[in-house]
């Protein structure tokens, strides 16, 4: 898992021991000797991961991470500082100003190595997300989330900890800003995870009569938990299996004796990513559902019918069962925008969806055509239900005037329907739907409300 990663420092020394332990793991790697440099670098797009020491003259790693994390086109790259300082309220400082870890000098390389795979595994899944968000927002239909999540979110935190003084520290802890609840048996906290909404699971390494690596292997495997944050509790001699477990997707650690304001810090920073990428994901799920809906209707859009259409009738085809197509035009319609408005047309297709979607089953494939056309595509079903159902169609439209204008006033509506079905196995979609167009024509031209099927 290679990644560009930005070495800043305003010691040479620094920088070139840096350059060699990362270049050894063949990470790509760039430097800057000051805060504005590196600040220019990430702008540009050119890193994935930061280094950044603090102690640097001008401006120091403090307020580089600070302008990183307001900066829309910079917060989502992970920060690393890297100093000297080794008091507990250093590394708070520096996780306060935005970084997502802390290393203190002289850089131990399994320290170094391990934050930067975790981050690196971090900011691709992240990046995926951003791509596609980027992507729907070009094309209208999503806006990118450009703004950090607040760092003071409230979470729901689960620690999985088999030692009474250990869990009720971490707990106490962390009850003054997030929900938390305790789990002491592995296998149970699995099936907490699963059925639960959480935003982080903790768990301490040295779990009695269960291995921890598993229970985060596990939760690892499960779709509904793949992207839950993990933050692992271990020992200062547990070196191996700490590299063992962000082998196999946990996210961040945190050494023992644990330092309240650091884990605090460490939480926070999980929880603003687990929030950010939760709004990068429900943005892609909005996109996706826009991407083949008619925003006006809420039924299926024509570019996901001609995608889906050839499907459906190769599925009929292959298993010898029957395929109709209704194309449905709602009758003088440009008379209602011409004589009441738009609003007032807005009104009569919304309902006439409304309607026809009661008259249809769950498997049949709803859309609008355009303007107002409108196709029903319905697998196993010959061309004489069709009929009776487009049957039911136009008198549901034609029952009851349609209330337009806030209710105000209400219009009486009619269709025209056309229906065809597929003739034989090698049929295409193209001369099925051609087909119920021609019924369509002969159905308005023969006085309209009314429904017409292919005699073919």
């Amino acid at each position: 898992m290679s990644a560009r990663i930005l070495v800043v420092d305003d010691l040479p020394a620094n920088l070139k021991l840096l350059e060699a332990r990362l270049n050894a793991e063949y990470f790509a790697v760039q430097t800057a000797s000051n805060g504005r440099d590196a600040l220019e670098i990430c702008e540009s797009g050119q890193c994935d991961i930061v280094l950044l020491d603090v102690m640097m003259p001008g401006m120091d790693g403090f307020e580089v991470a600070r302008r990183l994390k307001k900066n829309p086109a910079t917060h989502h790259i992970p920060i690393i500082m890297v100093t000297a300082l080794d008091q507990p309220s250093d590394r708070v400082k520096g996780l306060e100003a935005g970084a997502d870890d802390f290393l203190t000098k002289p850089v131990n390389d399994l320290a170094l190595i391990t934050r930067v795979r975790s981050l690196v595994r971090l900011k691709m899944v992240t990046d995926e997300l951003r791509m596609r968000a980027a992507t729907s927002r070009d094309i209208g239909i999503a806006a990118l989330v450009d703004a950090a999540t607040d760092a003071r979110l409230s979470g729901n935190v689960l620690v999985v900890d088999d030692r009474a003084s250990s869990r009720e520290r971490i707990a106490n802890a962390l009850a003054a800003e997030h929900k938390v609840e305790v789990e002491t048996d592995a296998q149970q906290a699995l099936f907490r995870v699963a059925e639960g909404n959480y935003d982080l699971l903790m768990v301490s390494l040295e779990l009695k009569g269960f291995d921890a690596l598993r229970l985060v292997g596990q939760v690892r495997t499960v779709e509904r938990t793949r992207h839950l944050p993990i933050l692992l509790i271990t020992e200062p001699e547990e070196g191996a299996r700490l590299l063992r477990g962000l082998d196999l997707g946990a996210n961040d650690y945190i050494v023992r004796p644990v330092d309240r304001n650091e884990l605090l810090a460490r939480v926070r920073t999980q929880v603003r990513r687990r929030r950010y990428t939760e709004q990068l994901r429900d943005n892609l799920q909005q996109s996706m559902e826009l991407a083949v809906t008619d925003p006006l209707t809420g039924l299926f859009n024509r570019r996901y019918m001609e995608r889906h259409l050839g499907t459906l009738v190769e599925k009929s085809a292959g298993r010898g069962k029957a395929l109709s197509v209704l194309i449905l035009d709602i009758d003088y319609f440009k008379s209602v925008n011409d004589r009441f408005g738009h609003d007032a047309g807005d009104d009569v297709l919304r309902e006439f969806a409304d309607r026809m979607r009661t008259c249809v089953r769950g498997i049949d494939l709803a859309c609008r055509y355009g303007g107002e056309e409108f196709v029903v595509v319905m697998p196993d079903t010959d061309l004489s239900v069709a009929t009776m159902v487009a049957e039911r169609i136009r008198r549901k439209i034609a029952g009851d005037p349609f209330p337009v204008q806030r209710g105000e006033r209400s219009l009486e509506v009619t269709i025209s329907i056309g229906i065809a079905a597929r003739t034989s196995p090698d049929e295409d979609p193209t001369a099925i739907l051609k087909r119920a167009d021609e019924a369509l024509y002969r159905a308005k031209r023969d006085g309209r409300n009314r429904v017409v099927a292919d005699a073919a």
